[in-house]
This record gives C-alpha cells, structure tokens and sequence, in this order.
C-alpha cells in the first residue's frame, strides 16, 4: 500500500500572522494547503491521503477540503499532528497501521503542506525510490557557497558546494522501517533531529535521492508568497 502525510503543522508567526497557519493563506483562490493536496490526490497512486494539522484546526481543514475539493473527500483524511514534526509523522503512521491496513510493505511518503508546486515526476520518483531504496530525500544541489561557523561570528569551514545540496520535500520511506528507525532513537538524538531522513543517516542506513526542483518551494515568509503568487500566474498561462 502506499500513503501520502501531508505536514501542516506550521505557525503563521514567520508570515506576520501568529492566528493563522500559513498553510491557510490564500495562494489564488484558494488556501495553500489544498494547492499541496490536488497534486497529491491527482497523483492517483496514494491508497489515502492523510493530512496533519494542529488540533485546533482540524475541524476547519475538514471544511476547507469539502469545501475547495469536494472530489477528493472520500481519498482525504484530516488528523490532529504531534508536537514536533517527527511526533506528526508517527501519529500519521499510527492512523495508517489501524485504519489502513498498512504492513510491511507500505510506503509513506511525507510532505510539507506549504510546498504546493510538487510535481508529479518528483512524487512519482520518490514513490519508487522508497520502494528500491527503503528512504529517499528529495534535494536540489547548493548553487550558493555555504559557510559553516560554529560560534556564529566567525567562519570555522567553508565545504566542497559540489557535494552539497539543499533538501526540499517529499521525504519517503518504507514506513515500517521508518517507524523502527524513529522509536529507536535515544533522547539525545531526539533533541537534535531536524526531519525524518536524519533519523536514517544517523543509524547509518541509506538515503536515496531523488531531484527535486526549484519551484518547489517552501512558502515560509510574506516574500514567498509573492514569488508563489508569480508561479501560479506562469503555470495558468
């Protein structure tokens, strides 16, 4: 079987509205969110899509998805996320294993909500990746120098950009292993975990890549929105 979380946790705090979760502001004529959704419920290789938010706002994602893409509300679940990112992702495979039937074999593939213009090509690869590979992380390469300081003051490395890259999302995974991986972390790791492929590197498993794109962005400030405004403009032309 094979699932898509869609992560919509966020804050609006960054965008200069602390009330509204970004991923409610209006990208056209609709919210952010069901932007995200269309592209994977259009995908039409998800068993069910499963969207995460904060518990306050379940029920007003249930009406947005009813209300903007009524086609999909028998494809689309809306769940309560946990208290960190990793917290959402377990909740989303917890609904997954007892309401899914989900085993093995299944596939989970995780998405930020505010990163509406995913393709079809990239969630495609990152489908087979995670069957091939067990994870994947989509990525872009680094055109920027990227400058290490640890003191934040002074520069302490200056890394080979050639070997870098910059990760967007989806990340995906063979979700029983994915939950392995998470509950077999300590405290300590917990602490300094920044998504779910760390997980995997630091326990030294494989993480594929898959080639992401630059207009898969992730919409986090007032300027972001601008540019989105800009892309969604081209893709209707």
């Amino acid at each position: 079987m094979q699932f898509a979380a869609i992560l919509a946790g966020g804050s609006g705090v960054r965008m200069g509205n602390p009330d509204k979760p970004k991923q409610f502001f209006f990208l056209g004529d609709k919210p952010i969110l069901v932007h995200t959704l269309e592209k994977f419920c259009a995908a039409g290789c998800f068993d069910k899509v499963l969207v995460l938010t904060p518990a306050t706002w379940v029920k007003q994602t249930r009406d947005i998805v009813a209300k903007h893409c009524p086609q999909y509300v028998d494809q689309v679940e809306v769940i309560a996320g946990g208290a960190e990112r990793n917290d959402t992702i377990m909740n989303a495979i917890a609904h997954f294993e007892k309401e899914c039937g989900a085993d093995e074999s299944s596939i989970i593939v995780t998405h930020d909500a505010v990163r509406p213009f995913v393709s079809l090509r990239i969630i495609e690869e990152n489908v087979a990746a995670a069957r091939e590979h067990g994870a994947c992380d989509t990525v872009i390469p680094a055109t920027d120098t990227i400058v290490e300081s640890l003191d934040g003051t002074t520069i302490s490395a200056i890394p080979n950009r050639s070997a870098l890259y910059q990760g967007q999302t989806p990340q995906s995974f063979n979700m029983a292993e994915l939950k392995r991986t998470l509950e077999s972390l300590t405290e300590e790791e917990r602490a300094i975990l920044t998504d779910a492929c760390k997980a995997f590197v630091l326990r030294g498993k494989p993480v594929a890549l898959v080639r992401g794109d630059v207009e898969n962005m992730k919409i986090t400030y007032p300027q972001d929105l601008r540019i989105a405004e800009a892309l969604l403009g081209a893709e209707r032309c």
